[in-house]
């Protein structure tokens, strides 16, 4: 599962390090970016610049978009079994760039948040699909989702599933590539090392997509009141 994330370097940093153009207009940096909010993806279509799309998926052939509500995520082992997936999968593919993300885990009663993250510090990619649908009024909506899989021990602490985890230009040019077979894109669709993550307890304020400032992503010992 993977319901939040964060983007917040400068679009100059992000341009430096994954090699794409990107509109300084448009991107809005996040401490709390939540479905259904525009985010910068790189697609297969468009492998040299940022693209804002929504987050969760709408399916070309959908009747509305409430559909999207439930595809924030997709797990790796099931995309060529889901109908909502496997066209995406075959010719759709992106990659979200984030910093970090956040996951709950249980405790008793309360959902406790941590903030995930590589141990580099550097921003990443995460694997995901895409499709473009065409809303009442004739315009095209662009959205994506979250491709997950297996979490590893690291994230077994917290939650049994991860997002699959990109740390390298490499592994990004692989995923879009449309000349190689679908074994070879499944292949990298796998938990990322152990030791390469990091994370620590975060305050609930991130609960609310209406929060969004540096503090949430900050380390805390305690648990105050829901915002």
């Amino acid at each position: 599962m993977c319901g939040r994330y964060t983007i917040v370097k400068s679009a100059e940093e992000l341009e430096k390090q994954f090699e794409i153009d990107i509109n300084k207009e448009v991107y809005q940096p996040s401490y709390n970016l939540a479905p259904t909010q525009i985010a910068p993806v790189i697609t297969n279509a468009s492998p040299k610049q940022a693209s804002f799309l929504q987050w969760g998926l709408i399916p070309s052939w959908a009747k509305d978009q409430s559909i999207g509500y439930n595809m924030i995520n997709a797990r790796s082992e099931t995309l060529l079994e889901k109908p909502a997936f496997k066209t995406s999968f075959q010719n759709k593919r992106c990659v979200v760039l984030v910093d970090g993300f956040y996951e709950w885990k249980n405790q008793g009663k309360l959902k406790i948040p941590s903030y995930i993250s590589l141990t580099s510090n550097k921003t990443f990619a995460l694997a995901g699909l895409w499709d473009s649908w065409k809303n009442p009024t004739g315009e095209n909506v662009s959205t994506f989702t979250i491709i997950t899989t297996k979490a590893n021990t690291f994230m077994q602490q917290i939650h049994q599933r991860m997002p699959c985890i990109f740390e390298s230009n490499q592994q990004i040019k692989l995923w879009l590539d449309e000349n190689i077979s679908a074994s070879e894109h499944f292949s990298l669709l796998q938990p990322i090392e152990n030791e390469k993550m990091k994370m620590h307890e975060v305050s609930v304020l991130v609960n609310s997509p209406k929060n969004n400032k540096p503090s949430l992503i900050s380390h805390v010992e305690n648990f105050g009141t829901l915002f």
